[in-house]
């Protein structure tokens, strides 16, 4: 655990907690530019170069979003390689936050003291909200004390939004990227305000190209035009909803689906039948449809294999009532675990690629 205050620099006890505090250093030196690198969810992890300007755009846009005011305690404990984390530790030393970071687990509350352990704000991803939940309970009482948490790295399962409704602080979804400098729209996961629309923060502009993916001129893009893969309904010059990407389209036979949409009608109902199996929808090769839909189920736990089953036979009647009959899953392939990029994030290109490696030709 590394305690940052400002102008207070500590003697790191770990290797992870020299990397944060050379990064503290090198921003309070002044330093211009930095490179951070993607995630790799959506393909090759690659080098994007920000420049202080865009990072400190983006750090008090989140500060005068959330209402952070300098002296608010920070918990920190996100992996700093990436953006998410590096933002943390630049929204610290921006806004005058005093920071706890901790090296990234699944769970870290786990050995925080509930007396002495009083944070505003704190950036998790959706794996590490739900080991809180289900491990550390006695530990909301940290989390119920924030001004506003944020979610991201990966989407939220409808049973962990369900599950979220007994922290009583603001906790947000966010979109955004690499190229964005982290988030530049918020979406309200629990209490009377939940949503399943995203609102783009102050001056954020908005926009779709001709497939309907969305696009993105900010202050943290340095106002150039970041236009991405993701398939969005925008509502207005705000507001969108989020579907899905561009690249994950299935052509079965001629009819484009996107997986995305598929995979939140199963996993409402999984949610309904008290199940929280992983699962993702793709395409694979087939020799009359080009490419036939099938489902990937993560077989985490020992669920009763009809509770499975009955829940699935619903899951299918709901898709072909919900979205059309060739959106039904052909097949259901049970894999031992899904490939995961070193974000924590599901790689689906490379569970197929094993699933594909590994099956009879």
């Amino acid at each position: 655990m590394l305690i940052l205050s400002p102008n207070v620099w500590p003697q790191p006890a770990t290797p992870y907690e020299s990397e944060a505090l050379d990064f503290c250093k090198a921003w309070q030196s002044g330093q211009t530019e930095f490179v951070l690198h993607t995630s790799g969810s959506t393909g090759t992890p690659k080098p994007i170069r920000l420049t202080r300007a865009q990072m400190q755009a983006s750090a008090h846009l989140t500060g005068q979003t959330l209402g952070l005011q300098a002296g608010d305690p920070a918990l920190v404990c996100l992996n700093i390689r990436y953006v998410a984390g590096i933002m943390m530790l630049v929204r610290g030393m921006e806004l005058g936050l005093p920071m706890t970071i901790l090296e990234p687990s699944s769970n870290p509350l786990e050995h925080l003291d509930l007396a002495t352990s009083h944070f505003a704000f704190t950036a998790l991803v959706p794996l590490q909200l739900q080991t809180i939940l289900e491990k550390s309970p006695d530990k909301l009482p940290i989390l119920n004390g924030m001004k506003a948490i944020l979610v991201g790295g990966a989407a939220t399962s409808p049973a962990l939004e369900k599950a979220l409704q007994v922290i009583s602080a603001p906790i947000f979804a966010t979109y955004g990227m690499t190229e964005t400098v982290s988030h530049i729209a918020l979406r309200r996961l629990n209490g009377p305000s939940a949503s399943d629309v995203f609102t783009a923060l102050k001056s954020v502009t908005l926009g779709t190209d001709e497939r309907g993916c969305l696009h993105i001129t900010s202050a943290a893009t340095n106002f150039v035009r970041v236009q991405t893969n993701d398939v969005v309904e925008l509502l207005d010059n705000l507001h969108f909803r989020l579907l899905g990407r561009a690249d994950t389209i299935i052509n079965s036979g001629g009819v484009k689906l996107q997986p995305e949409l598929i995979e939140q009608r199963i996993n409402q109902v999984l949610t309904d039948y008290g199940l929280s199996y992983r699962v993702f929808v793709a395409g694979l090769p087939d020799d009359q449809l080009g490419k036939r839909v099938v489902a990937f189920v993560e077989q985490a736990h020992s669920t009763p294999p009809e509770l499975f089953w009955r829940a699935w036979e619903t899951a299918q009647a709901d898709i072909r009532q919900q979205i059309g009959k060739y959106a039904v899953p052909k097949d259901v392939i049970i894999v031992p675990n899904f490939a995961e990029t070193p974000t924590g994030k599901l790689d689906r290109r490379a569970t197929v690629a094993t699933y594909l490696d590994q099956s009879p030709s």
